[in-house]
């Protein structure tokens, strides 16, 4: 060390030992503001009081990306169980998502220690009081089912993506033929592994949807439903998975369609494609009304005050704007639009009722956790005593917001540096399941199924 940084460490140490000796000889009292932070750290709350409420959008930044990037991989899975030919083009678009969504894990880690223990008195899933559980069990099972989500979904892109990497890796150079040597060195392409993979991909993909509903029945549940006092909805879980349906579809043809017109496979993606995405966009958009209107009459008709004050806090109070925003761009938009051919049956329709959806299901993810979060004071009660102005966001939550999706969004574009997001292997083995065959005066697609 110089002089310089000598005289500078001793500076700092004297200014350091007379700071302690006046803490010590002085008598200060505490400000107004002291005062009050330091009641409030004597009870750790969900949200803040007076400071933006960075915390609850943290926590609806989790729950977009567990449903979207971590549910579009459904996109592919389901189409293959049902052996759809359509699907085999943008199948690895979809389950690249698994990496993407993976970061997820990262976000999800400063909300175990944010959210705190039963012992408050809410009411949960657990039944604290009466089974005598551990205080912190929504924060174990959900960071089991959240990590073995994660667990399968690397699994399952790994496993589906191996007879490429195994090609391509020799083509590569630097830091992508190593790990591409790494992943698919294994693969010699033999009868029995062919056999296994098509029968792995099937168990692996029904275990993926298995733990996409557990992790959303228990964040749901824990992370929302639990916290606003006097909302009991047996439905809301599962209304939550299929909201993440929906949106994983959205993202996947959204994706679909940047790489059709911008990424060069304009002859691989096509209408038929978009076609098959936008009937089950369809559907999905239809059941986002029947999940809803199932839970909503069972409160509005049950008309208890306890059942009325969460009906006001979600839906006709200060989130009012937000929950008609979150009808139109998630139901009424898209069945106004889709159950016309022109629109559905085109490339860019589905396009654009899939941007409507994921800022629909952005917004309603904003809507359902910062509300949550902003009674804190009154979780261990029965029922709301007030509610409480809507939550703004401030400029950190938005650029957590804009951060943590362009984090994902990284991750995705890394990942097809290693995977191919062109599922080359199935490409192929479709060539061998059609031909074009002359029929009267036309010529027809003929399609084998091999099962």
């Amino acid at each position: 060390m110089s002089k310089q940084s000598y005289f500078l460490f001793f500076l700092c140490l004297f200014f350091f030992i007379i700071k302690i000796i006046s803490i010590r000889l002085t008598n200060f009292d505490l400000f107004a503001d002291e005062a009050q932070y330091w009641l409030w750290s004597q009870r750790l709350d969900y949200g803040y009081y007076s400071k933006p409420p960075l915390l609850p959008w943290v926590i609806a930044l989790v729950s977009f990306v567990l449903t979207t990037f971590q549910s579009a991989p459904m996109a592919a899975i389901a189409p293959r169980i049902v052996k759809a030919h359509w699907r085999r083009p943008f199948s690895r678009i979809a389950e690249i998502f698994c990496v993407a969504g993976s970061i997820n894990v990262l976000f999800f880690i400063p909300l175990v220690w944010i959210l705190p223990g039963l012992e408050d008195g809410r009411r949960s899933l657990w039944f604290y009081g009466e089974l005598q559980n551990v205080q912190y069990m929504p924060q174990i099972i959900s960071t089991i089912a959240i990590i073995s989500l994660s667990i399968c979904g690397l699994m399952l892109v790994w496993l589906s993506s191996s007879p490429d990497v195994a090609i391509t890796k020799n083509q590569t150079t630097g830091i992508r033929k190593f790990l591409q040597t790494r992943l698919g060195s294994w693969w010699i392409g033999s009868s029995a592994q062919w056999f296994m993979l098509h029968h792995r991909l099937g168990i692996l993909g029904a275990f993926y949807f298995m733990s996409l509903v557990a992790v959303h029945f228990t964040f749901s549940s824990d992370f929302c439903m639990a916290l606003i006092p006097g909302w009991i909805d047996a439905l809301f879980p599962v209304t939550h998975a299929h909201n993440s349906l929906q949106a994983g579809v959205s993202i996947v043809i959204l994706t679909m369609f940047i790489m059709h017109k911008f990424g060069g496979y304009e002859k691989e993606i096509e209408l038929d494609q978009f076609w098959g995405m936008g009937k089950l966009q369809f559907a999905l958009c239809i059941l986002w009304f029947w999940f809803w209107f199932s839970s909503f009459i069972i409160f509005w008709y049950g008309a208890k005050p306890a059942e009325q004050s969460v009906i006001e806090l979600l839906i006709s109070g200060p989130y009012l704007p937000v929950f008609i925003a979150v009808f139109c761009l998630n139901f009424f938009i898209p069945l106004c639009t889709m159950i016309w051919n022109p629109l559905r049956v085109s490339i860019l329709g589905p396009t654009l009722i899939a941007v409507c959806v994921l800022i629909g299901t952005a917004l309603d993810r904003i809507r359902l956790y910062v509300a949550a979060f902003s009674v804190s004071d009154q979780a261990p009660a029965h029922s709301l005593q007030n509610i409480p102005s809507a939550m703004s966001p401030s400029t950190y939550d938005v650029m957590i917001w804009i951060g943590g999706l362009s984090g994902c969004i990284l991750v995705y574009l890394l990942a097809t540096k290693v995977f191919p997001i062109m599922n080359i292997w199935e490409q192929k083995e479709l060539l061998l399941y059609k031909y074009h065959k002359k029929f009267h005066r036309t010529e027809v697609l003929v399609l084998g199924k091999p099962e």
